[in-house]
This record gives C-alpha cells, sequence and structure tokens, in this order.
C-alpha cells in the first residue's frame, strides 16, 4: 500500500500520488499517460484526472502497480468498478490482466478467450478480483509463459485452475520444474491451428513468442514498440544470453504476419500486417547497428 508519507514531491497536489518505493516499471506511464510520467528514475503524477475516463485509467494503472506504490489521499469509492474492468480489453478476444507482479519486475500479462479454452499469457499477480473475472470468463486451459523471468503466480494459477503451464526447457529452473508442457529445440510448435509458439532465443536461451491467428504476437521480453525511437525495438542493455541470436531470432520473426505486438516489457503496438513488416525491417536494421 503507498504511503502518503513518502510521497515524491515531484507529484503535483491532487487525490493521486506516486511514493518512493516506485522501481521505474513504467506501467502506470503507458496506461495512463495523462496522468503518469517518469521523473529520473521513477514515476510521478504531472496532472490529476480530469474526467471520468482518465481516472478509469489511473485508477487500472493503480491496481496494476506491482509494487503498490500508487495511492489516493482519499479513500476511493470506485475501487470495485476498476477491479472488475480487468481483464481489459484490447481487441476482439484479447484482454489486458493488469495486476502486474513485483516478481516479473512489472510485466504485463494477457487473456486470450477462446470457445476451446482460454489462454493465459505469462502470469499476473493470483489475486482475488482477478481470479473471480477470470473463472466469470471461463477459467484458464493453458497457461503459456514466454520465458523464466515472467512467471510469477503460475503455481497459483495451475493450482487454482488446473491449467497447463507451458515453457521452453531452456527457461525451466527450481521453480517451474512441475511444468506440464515443456518445449524443445528451436522449431516452431503448433498448440492449435490459430496457435503457433516460435521460439526467439536472444533475451534468454529458451524465450518463445506465441503468435495468435496470425494477428496478435505476444513477445515476452523479445520485441516492444519504443515511444523514444519511434520503432520497435529490443533489448539490448538486458539482453542475457545473445545478441547475435536475438538479431537471428528478429530476422525469422519478421517473416511472419501480425497485426499487434503485445510485450511483457516495453509498450504494445498496432499497425496493419504490411506496415508491420516493413517496422520489423526497421527493427532488424536498427540491431544490426547496435
Amino acid at each position: 500500500m503507498a504511503r502518503l508519507n513518502q510521497r515524491l514531491s515531484q507529484n503535483v497536489d491532487g487525490d493521486f500520488y506516486v511514493d518512493r518505493t516506485c522501481i521505474d516499471c513504467d506501467t502506470c506511464r503507458w496506461m495512463a499517460p495523462e496522468v503518469f510520467y517518469r521523473v529520473g528514475e521513477q514515476s510521478a503524477v504531472h496532472h490529476q484526472p480530469s474526467d471520468e475516463h482518465q481516472r478509469l485509467l489511473a485508477m487500472q494503472a493503480l491496481l496494476a502497480c506491482p509494487t503498490a506504490s500508487i495511492g489516493t489521499v482519499e479513500k476511493p469509492k470506485d475501487i470495485q468498478a476498476a477491479q472488475r474492468s480487468f481483464p481489459a480489453l484490447i481487441s476482439e478476444n484479447v484482454y489486458h490482466c493488469g495486476y502486474h507482479s513485483e516478481d516479473s519486475y512489472g510485466a504485463a500479462s494477457y487473456l486470450i478467450q477462446r470457445a476451446e479454452g482460454n489462454i493465459l499469457v505469462d502470469s499476473p499477480r493470483f489475486t482475488a478480483p482477478l481470479v473471480k473475472r477470470l473463472e466469470e470468463m471461463g477459467g484458464i486451459r493453458y497457461l503459456y509463459l514466454t520465458h523464466r523471468d515472467d512467471v510469477a503466480d503460475h503455481q497459483k494459477f495451475h493450482d487454482h485452475f488446473g491449467c497447463e503451464r507451458i515453457l521452453h526447457v531452456d527457461e525451466i529452473n527450481s521453480g517451474t520444474r512441475q511444468v506440464e508442457i515443456q518445449l524443445s529445440g528451436f522449431e516452431p510448435t503448433e498448440l492449435a491451428p490459430d496457435l503457433l509458439i516460435i521460439p526467439v532465443p536472444g533475451h534468454t536461451k529458451g524465450h518463445t513468442a506465441l503468435l495468435y491467428q496470425n494477428k496478435f504476437l505476444f513477445t515476452g521480453d523479445h520485441l516492444a514498440w519504443s515511444d523514444q525511437l519511434q520503432q520497435l525495438i529490443a533489448f539490448r542493455s538486458v539482453c542475457w544470453y545473445s545478441w547475435s541470436e536475438c538479431l537471428q531470432s528478429m530476422r525469422r520473426l519478421a517473416d511472419y504476419s501480425f497485426e499487434w505486438v503485445l510485450p511483457g516489457h516495453g509498450r504494445r503496438h498496432h499497425a496493419g500486417s504490411e506496415t508491420m513488416h516493413q517496422q520489423m525491417q526497421q527493427c532488424v536494421a536498427w540491431m544490426e547497428k547496435n
């Protein structure tokens, strides 16, 4: 819970604030950019919500904050409405789960709602309001994990929903050794006709991405949009395994057709498939220079 006596001085006056426990994960800034901004290596409030929509986004950011570093001076009366807004619709049947976990350094997780069984992409915090909404939306059949960093509360979700977890064998450690489906090798795996798991070694050795309906690409820590550079990027500074392998993975990924980049870390991006292909080529060229 955020503490008013730890409120950062860079916050503007008003109800919402960020305290000094912020870890600079960027969650609140991309979820509610009209309200939150970066100061040094933390976030703060630069503009109090001016309408109901901005307030909802700020409340969603408050709930999503992995370190509970966002607070309000007054006890919020709309907390339950904000809780019920998660999972938040992105497009069609794809949702942002919110409730980011500190164990994953604030990585985003997603829900694909399918008649054949819902898929949770990476793990959010296991928290009662979200679990209730997931139950209402049909539960979880698969918990697909892009890589070792963003597994968070995977065991709790497995125990509650009985979902099968999916993770590449090169990402397995003591906390994930009981994962039900352990991928191997570096060839794509078809989980279903509309679901393709694509190995993208680089950030970590066994990192994979999930392509849904040739439209939605869930990229973990492999690929994201940079507002600063105005292009798709990989993360050189946190490439734990191999930058050259990451580049090769990006070249292969550029051959696929998709319209959405939905990352664990970084900003999501949406464009037509032809435009996205061009932007992927630009990403590859940028990586070659870096």
